[in-house]
């Protein structure tokens, strides 16, 4: 029996949040999503940030690599792998990525970026925002 080449799978969601918890039912509740990170003042840290990411439609083993990277694109605040399988094209995988004590130095635009197989599949921008006091 020969085996079967891999299907890359779809990135069906990808969310940026401050907690992930795994409910009971097997459900995740996804809690403190972010979109932009406003401060009065730097460095800024976060006990726990997390990626959420969500695959479908594809086949078979594959690494997936999540990075928090800073404002000049070159400085990684974070950045995790996994592994994971899909055994069918109806089944989906979700990852989550915990990064502990990430610190936001500078004011300005960071980005979320999602590899698979050590390919760019998902960029998209987090701002740190000066947050003024009145």
């Amino acid at each position: 029996m020969q085996p079967t080449e891999a299907i890359l799978p779809d990135l069906q969601s990808c969310v940026l949040c401050e907690d992930v918890r795994c409910e009971f039912n097997g459900m995740n509740t996804l809690v403190g999503v972010l979109n932009v990170i406003a401060a009065p003042s730097l460095p800024i840290n976060y006990m726990r940030l997390c990626i959420w990411t969500r695959w479908c439609t594809g086949t078979g083993k594959f690494k997936q690599r999540s990075r928090i990277v800073g404002v000049d694109e070159q400085n990684v605040l974070a950045q995790a792998e996994v592994e994971f399988e899909l055994k069918e094209m109806e089944g989906h995988a979700t990852n989550v990525h915990y990064f502990g004590g990430v610190q936001f130095q500078q004011f300005g635009l960071h980005h979320i970026e999602i590899y698979l197989q050590g390919e760019l599949r998902l960029r998209f921008p987090l701002p740190v925002i000066h947050l003024q006091r009145k």
